[in-house]
């Protein structure tokens, strides 16, 4: 649906909380004719998670019952979006409006799929709140916006707070996920880019945004599959996902005064939307022949099915029951998408195809309509062709007369006709018939009233056009939304085929071969990453140094040091990125990986001051280390930068340490950079802790970066002085700050000697427990057990020998 008012954002969202503070969202998008349920806990007294997804959203108006304070006396959703959003249109329904009972309804007759495919059947009772706020949302749009929604229609996607990764905001803006924060590298002229942008090179506008089944073994394996989708796809127009969407709406009652001159836009969009259609229909056969020639060999799916916390790894041979592995029989085989094009062709003419260029996609389709039909039409294209022509004609008149051989009349939707002179053909001034003269580069655009006056006459006869136009096309629009859901099929097969195959193969085609590798995912194993890049930097340095990570529930900690501008943050941001390409369905950059599925990722990165809310940075850091801690779960994904850094030294190190043994004790991976080297001492009281650090080089008191990540601790000392001196500190102050960190580092690392001695049998004893859990799953013969458990034996004693 066309949103009249200029709105930038298409989104209208439903928001409803029960005492429990749970929360229902239901996202309904009118530009693509989706609704998205959500509903979840909300865990934050500051309803971080609503606050994430209005972010994500940017709705154009939120609809919220009553405000009534939740019973613990927090803030409600209905305040939160006074607050959080308040720019935004602000809509109260009555609590009757929220009716699960007719939402559910509702979704099921709306959408596209079967109820069972959505897991409506099963989530009903549990999932009540987003189907409530599902009703009162649906019902707005229908009132505000005059239409009704046709019965399965809707692309309806169900998440529930099990079967996605979360990213809070936060998260999103430090690992520049959509924008990145920095536009351009320091000391280079490349533009920096974000994860998005990385990805963006798909030809429809969904493509950027659907969800991607892992499905690129074939792609990358099949040249021949992967060009020939690519070519196909570019023959289907670039908006074709989002204009079908205009045959999920219909107006309430179809009158002349509906299709009156002021709705004229709104003709000219159900024309067009036609227009598309049949160049998208047109194209469906070159799809078809791919498939025929490529497509012989069964596909297989790997689907990643999250629930009850167990990962169900389901490997489905011939995808009978996946819509990509059957898209030929699906999608091309399907007859009621040549029955939708053969009513089209009965009434629109064949020579009409979609085009982006303005005035001949407006003489599209003022004659998109076979001729003879109607009289009225016929009159109206007569006036256009008349004027059209009028003003060509004016064009060589004033070429002729005021000597300008090189005047052109080129056209767009706002202005219409208007002249294009070079100004190098310009002598003096320009006569006084040309007015509205403005610079445009190396031309001059103007106006004159004579072409003014065309243009006004063109402008009605075109919207006379479309007027008779549409009152025509009203019945086979009735037909086509009779078959709506196979256009909603059309248009989620066609982003989920651009994504594969213009986004993620296209992106993995354009490096050099072996540095991109499928992930493997596993139930409850481990976070190992052979040899990652980062995958946008990367793109940026030739040079870029890999590293890897390996964490387990054995080692579910790792401590990384290093100084000032060493690569750790970087090496924070590369983690997340490569599990979340990963997640999507996308290859990642690294020699080898195996995966646990992450349900969210929380990151705690560089801060600042924050005026607005009146917090420093130290109170900002701790509002999103409270929320980190308020909903980690056991799988989730935890990199904190510098935790504590914002207070004084003996406070910061004290919450750092605190955080450190909260995580340790659930099974979430960590990843903690830091330059307290104090918290390596975690590692002898904790055997799943491992220390790491990013190799440097000492020589006369310069660093030489290596950006190499290795075990161990590494002591690089007065680095901080080091830096400080480039910097230009005075060499005296700079004396006496090393004496300082001496006396106070010579008592650490006595500290540390004794801890060591105190947990030392604990650490061999653990490690062990870990040998013996590899042995117990591996598939060594029973010879080659039993030396491995002598050669462990003999490790143990001489470990405890070497301690006494």
């Amino acid at each position: 649906m066309e949103d009249d008012t200029g709105e930038r954002s298409s989104f209208v969202i439903g928001l409803i909380e029960n005492r429990a503070k749970e929360v229902g969202v239901a996202a309904f998008d009118l530009r693509s004719a989706s609704l998205h349920l959500s509903q979840y806990i909300e865990t934050s007294s500051s309803y971080q998670n609503t606050k994430t997804l209005l972010q994500f959203y940017e709705p154009m108006a939120i609809i919220v019952p009553p405000n009534k304070l939740a019973a613990d006396g927090m803030v409600g959703v209905s305040q939160l979006a006074d607050g959080f959003c308040s720019s935004t249109r602000k809509v109260i329904m009555n609590r009757g409006c929220f009716d699960d009972t007719r939402g559910a309804v509702l979704v099921k007759g709306l959408a596209a799929k079967e109820p069972s495919a959505l897991g409506l059947d099963s989530y009903y009772k549990q999932y009540y709140l987003c189907l409530a706020a599902a009703a009162a949302t649906i019902k707005w749009i229908e009132a505000e916006k005059g239409v009704v929604v046709i019965n399965h229609s809707l692309l309806v996607t169900f998440n529930g707070s099990f079967d996605h990764m979360n990213i809070d905001a936060t998260s999103v803006q430090n690992l520049e996920i959509i924008e990145p924060m920095h536009s351009s590298l320091l000391g280079t002229n490349s533009k920096k880019r974000s994860l998005f942008h990385m990805l963006k090179t798909t030809r429809t506008i969904g493509g950027y945004g659907n969800n991607c089944i892992d499905k690129l073994d074939e792609l990358m394996s099949n040249e021949q599959l992967f060009f020939g989708l690519s070519q196909a796809l570019r023959k289907f127009p670039k908006e074709t996902d989002r204009v079908l969407c205009h045959f999920c709406f219909k107006p309430k009652r179809v009158t002349n005064e509906v299709l009156a001159s002021n709705n004229g836009r709104r003709n000219q969009i159900m024309i067009s939307s036609i227009i598309l259609l049949k160049t998208a229909l047109d194209a469906l056969p070159l799809l078809s022949q791919v498939q025929h020639h490529c497509w012989g060999q069964a596909f297989t799916f790997l689907y990643l099915i999250w629930y009850n916390d167990e990962l169900v790894i389901q490997v489905l041979k011939e995808a009978k029951s996946c819509l990509l592995g059957n898209v030929y029989k699906s999608i091309c085989e399907n007859e009621k998408y040549t029955s939708i094009r053969n009513r089209i062709g009965e009434v629109i003419d064949e020579d009409v195809l979609h085009t982006r260029v303005p005035f001949v996609a407006r003489t599209q389709q003022c004659f998109a309509f076979k001729a003879g039909v109607d009289g009225l039409l016929d009159m109206a294209r007569r006036s256009f062709c008349d004027t059209s022509e009028a003003v060509h004609d004016l064009a060589n008149k004033y070429r002729e007369d005021f000597r300008l051989p090189n005047l052109k009349i080129p056209f767009n939707n706002r202005k219409g006709f208007y002249f294009s002179i070079p100004q190098k053909d310009i002598q003096g001034k320009l006569p006084s018939k040309f007015i509205q003269v403005m610079k445009h580069g190396n031309n001059v655009h103007c106006s004159s009233l004579e072409l003014a006056s065309l243009n006004a006459r063109n402008k009605s006869a075109a919207k006379e056009c479309w007027l008779r136009t549409a009152f025509c096309l009203e019945a086979l629009m009735d037909a086509i939304r009779e078959d709506v859901s196979v256009l909603t099929v059309l248009s989620e097969v066609l982003c989920l085929l651009d994504m594969m195959v213009n986004s993620f193969a296209h992106t993995i085609s354009t490096k050099p071969v072996d540095r991109y590798t499928r992930p493997n995912f596993t139930c409850d194993g481990p976070l190992a990453i052979d040899s990652g890049r980062h995958p946008i930097l990367e793109s940026i340095n030739n040079e870029f140094i890999p590293n890897g990570i390996f964490l387990s529930e054995a080692s579910n900690m790792a401590i990384v040091m290093g100084p000032n501008m060493s690569g750790k943050s970087t090496y924070l941001q590369q983690v997340c990125l490569t599990v979340i390409l990963a997640q999507i369905g996308c290859y990642i950059p690294a020699r080898f990986a195996t995966l646990r599925v992450v349900d969210r990722i929380f990151t705690r990165m560089g801060t600042m001051d924050c005026l607005e809310s009146n917090s420093s940075t130290f109170m900002t850091e701790m509002k999103e280390t409270a929320f980190i801690m308020q909903n980690v779960s056991s799988r989730s994904l935890i990199v904190m930068d510098e935790l504590g850094r914002a207070t004084s030294s003996s406070d910061g190190f004290a919450i750092a340490w605190s955080c450190c043994e909260q995580l340790l004790a659930l099974k979430a991976y960590s990843i903690f950079a830091t330059h307290m080297e104090n918290l390596s001492e975690l590692a002898t009281m904790y055997p799943n802790v491992k220390i790491l650090h990013f190799d440097v080089d000492v020589r006369n008191n310069r660093m030489d970066f290596k950006f190499l990540l290795k075990d161990g601790l590494r002591h690089v000392p007065h680095y901080g002085l080091m830096l400080a001196g480039v910097a230009g500190l005075p060499s005296s102050v700079v004396e006496t700050a090393k004496k300082i960190t001496s006396r106070i580092k010579e008592k650490e690392m006595k500290r540390m000697e004794v801890n060591y001695r105190q947990y030392q049998d604990l650490q061999l004893t653990y490690q062990v427990a870990q040998r013996l859990m590899c042995l117990k799953f591996s598939d060594q013969d029973e010879d080659s057990l039993r030396e491995a458990l002598q050669d462990l034996k003999e490790s143990y004693l001489s470990g405890k020998h070497k301690d006494n």
